[in-house]
């Protein structure tokens, strides 16, 4: 491999790591919204398939260590995916062991990566043989796969019932382009209806701040104030091997292996489900949260990982909710990237290993060594001097950006409506996985409904 490219791997593997060290962080930065619109305009630049890689492999990784921090600190989760470990972060914090729990979680995400970058490759290489096979039924797939993630949210009827309905909102809007002629016919507006879904509870709730009544209601805080305890500030180089005991490396390993083989289930649900499931008989409340976030973090990492690696070296088409999510551009960007050429068709074997080593061991040796031995300082500084507003009014601004070259004007007012309608399914329970799904499965719904 040629040299100045492994150096450009490795330049765009240190930015992501760093970038997305920042913004785990920062509360509330949800996973898909942070990603997707930074990798596409990558994609779209022109920038070289297999750097693209890297430093999107390299942003999962530091974006799944850091984002625990603030659940540590402040009970706040960085993304959606660190959301099941606020319980147990909790009663660690509130026995004093704030700095324990970073390390914990930090330390799982690495466990978790180690596990899953070799059982992904391997396990998507096994797959190639029938890759044919799965792609004739994609279609299908998708849809069913809307039907699975529905099954598996709260509000199962209600996420059910969505179904059609979005199905007919997302074909109808192409449709109407098509007639009036903003874009040819044939022709499916895609990423910018994604990216709507991506930013619908965003656009949900600035609409709502619009409604007077609505914003005179809602409750107003004072200051919050956030303590840091100086003690404890841990010594020498981190090891992951030795901050986990026998046991939380046992189970911390086996959900991060059961993790790389459910890619094609929802994250956070298998998450929830294996943590509680290897802590639920411990009886000591320290011992219990300590198990559970080591182990959830290990898994959401390899979800994270195996969710993008496999779909992407097997089959070229996102058939998982991470793929379908903040992975998205790495398959279906236009005119870049489209379903029959992207990074699929364009990158080897060899560059895929190449890439993904040099992101994931990149992201490792950075962000894991940062959070574990200046996770206090580097959170109060992201809480005192980024606001979390600026972060989401970037990437709101970038979505309209690509609206508007997707299909002009009229495409801006197309992705408010997506982006309300996204909004107030996501508020009533309906996850970003079932939305996708049906986004990539509207048109084989729509024809095969009116016959």
């Amino acid at each position: 491999m040629d040299v100045v490219l492994i150096i450009e791997m490795i330049t765009a593997a240190l930015l992501g790591a760093v970038i997305y060290t920042v913004i785990g962080i920062a509360p509330g930065t949800d996973e898909t919204a942070v990603l997707t619109p930074v990798t596409l305009v990558l994609v779209l630049t022109g920038v070289e398939p297999i750097v693209i890689l890297a430093f999107f492999i390299s942003s999962i990784v530091a974006k799944k260590i850091t984002d625990s921090v603030p659940v540590a600190v402040a009970g706040i989760p960085g993304g959606v995916m660190a959301t099941p470990m606020v319980e147990h972060a909790m009663v660690l914090k509130k026995h004093g062991m704030a700095d324990i729990s970073i390390r914990k979680m930090a330390s799982g995400s690495v466990i978790g990566t180690m596990v899953a970058v070799p059982v992904s490759l391997v396990l998507a290489n096994a797959l190639i043989p029938f890759a044919d096979l799965i792609k004739d039924y994609a279609n299908p797939l998708f849809f069913i796969g809307a039907i699975l993630l529905a099954l598996m949210t709260k509000n199962k009827l209600l996420a059910l019932a969505s179904i059609l309905p979005f199905a007919l909102l997302i074909q109808g809007l192409r449709h109407l382009y098509w007639g009036i002629g903003v874009v040819p016919e044939g022709t499916n507006v895609f990423i910018s209806f994604f990216l709507g879904i991506t930013i619908g509870p965003v656009i949900l709730t600035l609409f709502e701040l619009l409604n007077k009544d609505k914003r005179i209601s809602l409750p107003r805080y004072r200051k919050k104030n956030i303590t840091f305890s100086k003690k404890n500030r841990y010594k020498g180089i981190p090891n992951p091997f030795k901050i986990l005991t026998k046991k939380e490396l046992g189970t911390t390993s086996l959900t991060s292996l059961i993790g790389s083989f459910t890619f094609i289930m929802s994250p956070v649900g298998i998450t929830i489900f294996l943590g509680e499931l290897f802590s639920s008989r411990i009886k000591d409340p320290v011992k219990k949260a300590s198990r559970a976030i080591s182990s959830m973090d290990g898994l959401t990492n390899a979800a994270y990982i195996s969710g993008t690696l496999i779909p992407l070296i097997a089959l070229g088409l996102p058939l998982s909710p991470m793929a379908i999510g903040p992975a998205h551009a790495l398959f279906n960007a236009p005119p870049v990237f489209t379903p029959e050429h992207n990074m699929h068709h364009i990158l080897s074997t060899s560059d895929f290993v190449w890439a993904t080593l040099i992101g994931s061991v990149v992201a490792l040796l950075i962000t894991y060594f940062a959070i574990v031995k200046y996770s206090q300082q580097i959170c109060a500084f992201i809480f005192k001097r980024i606001p979390h507003e600026a972060m989401l009014g970037l990437f709101f601004g970038l979505v309209l950006l690509l609206a508007f070259m997707d299909a002009g004007w009229i495409n801006i007012g197309g992705v408010m409506l997506i982006g309300l309608v996204a909004g107030t399914l996501h508020r009533w329970g309906i996850n970003y996985g079932v939305q996708f799904m049906v986004l990539y499965s509207a048109p084989w719904i729509i024809s095969h409904l009116v016959g």
